[in-house]
């Protein structure tokens, strides 16, 4: 074993569990480093607070006078408890979150008269440089003025010594550098478009919050390990490494007892979650070694996103404190499960029902019926965007394979809702006679229970699956920004439910006919145009993608491919209709997803070659000098006899050879099909290629290593292994 290795092996082995500090109840600290709704009635006048309230509840604006006044009651708030900085955070389109601290103290011009200061202005709005951030082309470097605006409905908290206060990002002429801004208007959109479906239920309605429950998915490495690849330092997954005789075959690890050291990492991150408001609820092994999950209850989409783009950061943060490093790449290992961060999604109104779940009543089974075919139907309609919305070069390695669905976008929603569907559209088209009604109301409609958790089971292989009373979008990466995929999802929602609306409203006008008849004869032909999305079987199947072809379903399994549909016209109009994006906005994403990617295997491709050539193909000589000097060594000794005994070693010799020039001939190959890439200007062709010639080489260039790894002396070798990284704790 090599002497750096043994080192970073030694040093985890002798490690000492990390003791966490006795926890108090999650409900005595649970929000208390949040400005919510507790912190601002104690801080804020009651105008003040009156305003916020409205700002949140109905989207109001808030005035310039009232803001400082807001703003010194977070001051105050901030300064009880310590802080000494404020920043704005926000969420620019690089993934990541952004932040610039400011301290409170300020001087008067002469330096005298210090004093703690934050304003209404300061609060309001920021102006941090645009230009260094992927824009898209929206801004030139010498137009670098961008705007952070304040966003009231998800408050400010406080990490280490900082108020952060979430915020939008736009460009200097308006449009949006964030993924939190199309967000926020798509949430409208789908607000305004839900309350108007679900009036026909319930005249009270007066708005629908889209909700979202996150399921994120991890791996835990010891961070001395970690530190010994640059492969992961640098992209985030091993890009060699052979498999470790013992994997997740056994099916072992999944919901099995949590390491002691894990559960300190774990117990020490709740304790952090709960300071800022997060409500972490569900903690276990995942099926993969090294790999865990976290769960949290569900919240407004908005804040939900928040929520889950700080604890990724914080996941880090608190990692380091027990020397682990998290990888929340979708694939870090080849052979095992990837993560993904599935996004458990819902409609509820502000009458507290929600409206993906089947209530006890006829009635209340139709209006679930209304809004469960509705957003099948959106999703039949939009599966090309929607499969674009979880784009990305390290989502491409997890996709169909090892329970990550296919990159086919379809719809499971179990045996007993496909049956209640066939039987909803057996009913006869027209007007609906007083049998029918009956019949319906009696033998489909109220067929279905009010909970369906067990009735619709939990196909795994299923992007986008129906588990009771909400969809589960399983297909979304775990290091993806939820906001990428929850501002599709919302848009194309919003949209069919607005012209489900039309439609049924039409129908009224023309055909006389009464709300619930309009209702059944416009879900009825909802049910037979979607037909083809509905798929209950094995998502991995070859016979299914030979059937996925047939029925025109589109199976990108690679970003370059995937990322077209956003800036189709069909995309482009859903958006602009909407109010979301202008085509500006969505061209802009998808030039800069697209840069993304390919930056993205460039890496990968050149720290591959230099592993390749730095580690592997030395280590390799090294060892094979050994055995040279071994077969000399016994032919001094055999004579002639030699290479009967040292017939082994000769064959191994030459095994090596042919291993050493494969890397050498693939790496070649690889860079120069990178530079040819890299002279191209149309950042689409530029993706392609590396995606079609320069890709195509690591898993070549790979089979070569993974081989010598096995044939190389285990203390030569100077990369730490998978047995080492995935089981030690």
């Amino acid at each position: 074993m090599s002497t750096f290795r043994f080192q970073a092996l030694k040093e985890t082995a002798n490690r000492k569990l990390i003791a966490v500090e006795k926890l108090e109840k999650k409900s005595k600290i649970f929000g208390s480093n949040v400005f919510n709704d507790k912190a601002m009635r104690q801080f804020l006048t009651p105008e003040a607070y009156k305003a916020v309230q409205n700002a949140v509840q109905n989207g109001a604006k808030i005035d310039r006078v009232i803001a400082d006044q807001i703003a010194m009651g977070m001051k105050e708030w901030a300064l009880s408890k310590d802080v000494t900085h404020y920043t704005h955070w926000f969420q620019p389109l690089t993934g990541n979150t952004a932040e610039k601290h400011d301290a409170f103290f300020e001087t008067s011009f002469d330096g005298s008269d210090p004093v703690e200061k934050f304003g209404g202005s300061q609060l309001v709005q920021q102006e941090p440089d645009a230009s260094s951030f992927p824009n898209g082309g929206i801004r030139n470097t010498f137009e670098a003025r961008g705007y952070t605006a304040w966003d009231p409905t998800s408050p400010a908290f406080i990490y280490g010594t900082t108020l952060c206060i979430p915020t939008i990002f736009v460009s200097y002429t308006g449009e949006a550098l964030d993924n939190k801004t199309p967000l926020l208007r798509a949430l409208q959109a789908i607000d305004s478009a839900a309350t108007d479906v679900a009036k026909y239920f319930d005249k009270n309605v007066r708005k629908v919050t889209p909700t979202l429950g996150w399921e994120q998915e991890y791996f835990l490495i010891d961070r001395s390990l970690a530190n010994t690849r640059p492969d992961l330092l640098a992209t985030g997954r091993t890009l060699l490494g052979h498999a470790s005789a013992k994997g997740q075959q056994l099916d072992d690890h999944y919901f099995g007892s949590i390491p002691s050291r894990v559960l300190n990492y774990m117990r020490d991150l709740e304790n952090e979650c709960m300071l800022l408001g997060i409500p972490v609820k569900t903690r276990h092994n995942e099926v993969a070694p090294s790999q865990f999950e976290l769960a949290p209850i569900f919240e407004e989409i908005n804040l939900a996103v928040d929520h889950n783009s700080l604890l990724m950061d914080v996941m880090q943060k608190v990692a380091e404190r027990h020397d682990y490093k998290v990888l929340f790449h979708e694939k870090p290992f080849k052979g095992v499960n990837g993560s993904g961060k599935h996004n458990n999604w819902s409609l509820a109104t502000d009458t507290g029902i929600n409206l993906l779940s089947p209530g006890k009543t006829p009635m209340s089974n139709l209006q679930f019926l209304t809004f469960f075919i509705n957003t099948i139907k959106a999703v039949h309609d939009y599966e090309e965007l929607l499969r674009a919305a979880i784009a990305s070069a390290s989502n491409d390695h997890r996709l169909g394979a090892n329970e990550a669905p296919p990159a086919i976008i379809s719809v499971f929603i179990g045996q007993q809702l496909t049956k209640v569907l066939a039987e909803l559209e057996g009913v006869t088209k027209g007007k609906l006679s007083p049998e029918e009604k009956t019949d319906l109301k009696l033998n489909v409609v109220g067929k279905i229970p009010d909970v369906l958790l067990d009735n619709t089971d939990r196909n795994r292989t299923s992007p986008f699956a129906f588990t009771g009373n909400k969809f589960e979008f399983r297909a979304v990466g775990s290091s993806a920004n939820c906001a990428t995929s929850m501002t599709t999802l919302n848009a194309i929602v919003a949209k069919q439910l607005k012209d489900f609306k039309e439609e049924v409203d039409a129908l009224i006008a023309k055909k006389d006919l009464k709300k619930d008849e309009a209702i059944f004869n416009v879900l009825r032909e909802y049910i037979k145009q979607t037909k083809s999305i509905l798929f209950e079987g094995d998502g991995y199947s070859e016979a299914w993608e030979k059937e996925a072809k047939k029925r025109g379903l589109s199976n990108f399994k690679t970003t370059p491919e995937a990322l077209k549909a956003k800036v189709s016209k069909k995309a482009i109009d859903l958006f602009e209709e909407l109010a979301i994006m202008n085509h500006v906005e969505v061209e802009a994403r998808y030039e800069i997803e697209l840069e993304e990617y390919t930056k993205k295997i460039q890496i990968e491709g050149r720290v591959l070659g230099d592993i390749a050539r730095n580690h592997v193909v030395p280590t390799a000589i090294r060892y094979q000098n050994t055995l040279i000097e071994n077969v000399k060594g016994l032919k001094e000794i055999f004579g002639k006899d030699f290479e009967k005994i040292a017939k082994q070693q000769i064959s191994l010799i030459k095994e090596i050879s042919e291993h050493i020039e494969g890397i050498n001939a693939k790496v070649d190959a690889m860079t120069e099909e990178r530079k040819k890439a890299n002279n191209l200007s149309d950042i689409s062709k530029m993706a392609a290629a590396y995606c079609d010639k320069v890709k195509p080489y690591f898993e070549e260039i790979r089979y070569h290593s993974d081989k010598l790894e096995l044939l190389v002396d285990d203390e030569m070798w100077t990369l730490v292994k998978y047995r080492e990284l995935l089981f030690l704790r």
